[in-house]
């Protein structure tokens, strides 16, 4: 009777999935990003296919991805012992006016003529020091917006709106390139961020006590790696992070050599692989935010299911099957990412969440200066398939490596491998 009870208070499915948005603060930074995301994806699409139009080669794809996101492998910890002592709301607005310019700037480039590819090496590189900042403190703005029973429903709104973003975006992108060019598309991006610098300028400013808690924080850039490595189930989950990031989540290098040599269906066919991949995650992602308990167990779960639907579209025989397969990537793909990333915010203490996240960004982000070049060559050598099966390998390697330790973890009792209540 006693459950039965319970079932019937317990939130409808719509009700529990939005829950976040009743915070006002949170929401104005919602409804602005939702607008700039599918700007940043039309850029990404534009860009991965204007080092194609320039090179006609791989490598140079993996080379573009990697300059992108070594500034977070080299000063990631650093970025986040900022974000944890600076005013966030006020960082993010410095951040998303330099992503602004720097999207002006390779607009110009290119309706111009100009543009040469080490101009976008440089912008590339450009970006990704924005993205030391950037990444831990938007994440850590959500901490900030949200009491910590929506931690878990905040962060999947924000994947629903990212992935939302890579379902419209890059389909948008597709045609703006073959109507107007790769220079419109980087102009409609740098446009987009006047959404969220709005949502961003609405918000309240910090309380007196944020201020306080900020100058109070510990203020070692390694406090946060520190920290993590005390905690098995941290670590353990970071070392799927590192495997994914490193050989599954190249899909920039993969999915426009998929398109162009196996598929043969041009500029197109990679606008619709990765808007079926953003279909899939935006998909997983509305699950994610109707669920009121996060446990780590499911994490291995999903890295096998990551790797399942990697084999599943290395074995595809034409582009609709890809797609199909490529979807349920995509739904994978975001809750791996969802449970790994909510599970560290929820261990983590307030004053070191932004380091704890910086290090996720590090590992989630700075493996894939390592793993664009490795994996552009490898499709350059044995294929695009190839690259997916080595995805697929790796994930399934790094799962079954990891689960002795979690269930190790659960035997003793400790809370690393428990069930975290979101609620």
């Amino acid at each position: 009777m006693a459950r039965s009870l319970a079932h019937r208070r317990r939130p409808r499915f719509v009700a529990r999935t939005v829950r976040s948005l009743r915070h006002r603060d949170y929401r104005r930074f919602l409804f602005g990003h939702a607008v700039s995301v599918i700007g940043t994806w039309m850029q990404r699409v534009a860009q991965d296919w204007l080092v194609v139009q320039l090179t006609d080669n791989g490598l140079a794809l993996g080379i573009t991805s990697a300059l992108q996101f070594v500034p977070t492998l080299l000063f990631g910890l650093w970025g986040g012992a900022l974000v944890d002592r600076l005013d966030r709301r006020r960082l993010l607005i410095g951040t998303q006016t330099a992503s602004a310019l720097l999207a002006a700037t390779l607009a110009a480039l290119s309706l111009t003529g100009l543009v040469r590819l080490w101009m976008v090496y440089v912008l590339a590189l450009g970006l990704g020091l924005v993205t030391v900042l950037d990444t831990p403190a938007r994440q850590a703005l959500v901490t900030d917006k949200v009491p910590k029973q929506d931690y878990a429903n905040a962060q999947a709104l924000n994947s629903t709106v990212h992935n939302a973003g890579r379902l419209i975006g890059p389909a948008l992108a597709g045609v703006v390139i073959a109507i107007a060019g790769v220079g419109t598309a980087f102009a409609i991006n740098a446009v987009s961020f006047v959404a969220v610098l709005i949502g961003l300028l609405r918000m309240a400013p910090d309380t007196p006590a944020a201020a306080h808690e900020r100058r109070t924080t510990p203020k070692g850039a390694l406090e946060g790696l520190r920290y993590v490595l005390a905690r098995p189930e941290m670590t353990a989950t970071l070392v799927l992070v590192a495997v994914i990031g490193l050989f599954g989540q190249n899909f920039r290098v993969v999915l426009p050599l998929l398109a162009r040599d196996d598929l043969h269906s041009g500029v197109s066919g990679y606008g619709a692989l990765t808007s079926a991949l953003g279909l899939g995650a935006a998909l997983g992602a509305l699950v994610a935010a109707s669920r009121e308990e996060v446990g780590l167990r499911g994490i291995a779960w999903w890295t096998a299911a990551f790797a399942a639907t990697n084999a599943a579209a290395a074995l595809a025989p034409g582009l609709s099957l890809t797609l199909v397969a490529v979807t349920a990537m995509g739904i994978a793909n975001i809750s791996f990412n969802t449970l790994t990333r909510t599970l560290l915010q929820l261990r983590a203490d307030k004053g070191l969440q932004g380091r704890v996240i910086s290090l996720h960004s590090l590992v989630f982000l700075g493996t894939t200066p390592l793993g664009g070049p490795l994996l552009g060559w490898w499709c350059e050598r044995f294929g695009a398939r190839a690259g997916l099966w080595l995805a697929a390998a790796t994930a399934l390697l790094a799962a079954v490596a990891v689960l002795p330790v979690l269930r190790r973890v659960r035997a003793t009792g400790s809370t690393d491998d428990a069930t975290s209540s979101t609620r």
